[in-house]
């Protein structure tokens, strides 16, 4: 055969395999409540139901479950998971609307129940929910010990109307699925809370209903170990095939226990099976949601000058206990972590990828600061927001407006957008919709921020987010863009963060590398403050000193090819009203009542790439 006639072969054998799909950026919430989960109910949520929070994803306007009026989100999201706790999954609801099935239960059985559903009722219709809903919360401060019981007390029937209800909810994600238009993904949460630790996971799959109507989701009824959820997950994915994926959230009020350096709650050590499970399971996190910011705190990165930001310090538990933020509960020291843990086993557990979610209870989805609708049902409305709640002061002004999943998809699809978050392709924001992509590696061309293709330039020279550099012999680089969203402020800087091991220690530095306007960095490498222009009257802003766009190419000044590392960058919008003003200006109230600050500085967080050395 001719060298030609081989040529041509194999140009057709190229011309006839399909180019891979470029990824495209989809935004989404993987952690939204019905009025399927026991505290929704509770507080005030009884008719927000898992079809409404999909219509509401899709921007169809719906009747708010507590104040009754007609909302509708901004923008669409792309994909949504309706994550009710399963603990309880429907039992309220059905309890106090249907009364619970006699068919199965003794006597006395059947006394309890009548007894629940008297109480429950009564607690539902003098708006006592909160009161009913305390009641399953720990009352000791010992969290190792909590953990050794498990969450609630028994209720007659409940595993059998969980059931019917699991089965209901996923045949409604299934009449709202689209694939290609809006993706509804199954999943629910897991809601371990031993003492007031937060060890909560939101686990979805890529499954429809024919799959998930196979399993009944593991709950906190089940065991409050995280190793006990994820040899659930191991053994049902064997079974089912579903593909599942754990996303801790909330870690800022963990106390010290969502992301152990030595110890796991259990009181053993780590060890390398722990360490490759959870690294299995829990490839991303989410960083920011309404209970708070848990990407670092002041006190864990005093040089950092946004490190206050959204931080909330009450922990879920019946009487109060003073708040103390550990290396265990925040984002940046668990990466940092990480590499210390892979340096001593050879693994690292910490190695995930970052989105952002709401956790609302509400029903609806609501991350934007002027369209907040609250957490619950019941603080929807400005009248509402400075009742205390809770334990430690909380009101509902102590809620943050956050946050979106950005997901790097092929296509807008269970399957695609699952494999996002293996391969931790996907961001946080704490609202706004910044686009945002990061490429990592040494085979940059000079210029190419200014390539008119970044994602071409990025995958040409890099690996995206999410990705890992190895064996390295010249530093790495860092192929940045970011683009505002059209609908929220321009930007005020771009920002890499770097932790790194060395001499057995973890650190950590922040770079400025683009913003806007002609400020200058200081000898110490900062760049000043954007001017808040915040009207602290109307609310109103300027975007005179932002920019639509940044863009850097950022080598890094002190790389050691011996040292282990992670990179991953902050965006900062220019300063916007906070949600506690804008009520504070209807209320025609003094802000400062509110107890929060004015303005703030929306932000993204992207996915890390980390560098290992040779091994």
């Amino acid at each position: 055969m001719s060298e030609r006639i081989v040529a041509l072969l194999v140009v057709g054998i190229l011309l006839s395999v399909p180019a891979a799909a470029e990824p495209q950026l989809l935004w989404g919430d993987t952690h939204l409540h019905s009025s399927n989960s026991f505290d929704a109910y509770l507080n005030g949520n009884q008719t927000s139901d898992p079809a409404t929070a999909y219509r509401y994803a899709r921007g169809l306007p719906v009747v708010h479950s507590g104040n009754r009026a007609r909302v509708q989100i901004q923008t669409p999201l792309d994909f949504l998971v309706v994550a009710d706790h399963a603990e309880y999954l429907g039992v309220m609801k059905t309890l106090v609307e249907d009364g619970i099935p006699r068919e199965d239960l003794g006597f006395v059985d059947s006394a309890i129940a009548y007894g629940l559903e008297w109480y429950i009722r009564r607690a539902v219709d003098s708006d006592g929910g909160p009161a009913a809903f305390a009641t399953v919360l720990p009352d000791t401060n010992d969290v190792q010990a909590a953990a050794e019981t498990k969450l609630g007390f028994t209720i007659p029937g409940s595993d059998a109307i969980s059931s019917t209800v699991w089965q209901q909810a996923v045949e409604v994600a299934d009449a709202h699925n689209r694939p290609g238009e809006f993706t509804a993904l199954i999943g629910w949460e897991w809601s371990s809370i031993p003492a007031g630790a937060n060890l909560h996971r939101v686990v979805f799959t890529s499954a429809g209903a024919d799959v998930a109507k196979q399993f009944h989701p593991y709950s906190s009824t089940d065991s409050n170990y995280p190793e006990d959820l994820w040899n659930w997950l191991d053994e049902t994915s064997a079974a089912t095939g579903a593909e599942f994926t754990a996303i801790p959230h909330n870690s800022n009020i963990s106390k010290g226990y969502m992301f152990p350096a030595e110890t796991r709650l259990r009181g053993t050590p780590i060890d390398e099976a722990w360490v490759k499970q959870r690294a299995k399971w829990e490839r991303v996190v989410e960083a920011t949601q309404f209970k708070g910011d848990s990407e670092t705190h002041a006190a864990l990165s005093p040089d950092d000058p946004f490190a206050d930001f959204e931080t909330y310090e009450f922990y879920i538990q019946q009487g109060p206990s003073d708040y103390k933020a550990g290396e265990a509960d925040y984002v940046r020291s668990a990466l940092r972590t990480g590499l210390a843990i892979e340096e001593r086993i050879g693994f690292n557990p910490y190695r995930f990828g970052l989105i952002g979610a709401t956790d609302a209870h509400s029903g609806v989805s609501s991350a934007e600061e002027p369209n907040f609708w609250g957490k619950f049902a019941r603080d929807s409305t400005p009248e509402s927001k400075p009742a205390r709640s809770g334990t430690g002061g909380r009101t509902s002004w102590s809620m943050s407006a956050s946050g979106l999943a950005a997901v790097w998809a092929e296509e807008n699809t269970r399957a695609a957008i699952l494999a996002a978050f293996q391969r931790r392709e996907v961001y946080a924001t704490t609202g706004p919709r910044i686009r945002v992509q990061v490429f990592g590696g040494t085979g940059f061309e000079a210029g190419a921020e200014q390539a008119p293709d970044i994602t071409a330039a990025g995958r040409a020279g890099g690996v995206p987010m999410g990705g890992e550099l190895s064996a390295l012999t010249t530093a790495p680089s860092l192929l940045i863009h970011a683009a505002k969203d059209p609908k929220s402020a321009h930007l005020d800087r771009v920002q890499v963060v770097k932790g790194w091991l060395a001499d057995g220690k973890t650190h950590e530095q922040i770079y400025d590398v683009a913003w806007a306007g002609d400020r200058q960095a200081g000898s110490d490498g900062r760049v000043p403050q954007v001017p808040d222009t915040v009207d602290r009257e109307t609310g109103a802003y300027t975007n005179e000193h932002g920019a639509p766009t940044l863009s850097a190419l950022w080598t890094d000044p002190a790389f050691e090819p011996d040292q282990r590392a992670f990179y991953y960058v902050r965006v900062l919008e220019v300063p916007t009203p906070r949600h506690s003003l804008l009520d504070a200006i209807a209320l025609q109230v003094d802000p400062s009542t509110t107890g929060y600050g004015p303005s703030i500085q929306e932000r993204a967080y992207t996915s890390p790439i980390h560098y290992r050395p040779q091994e």
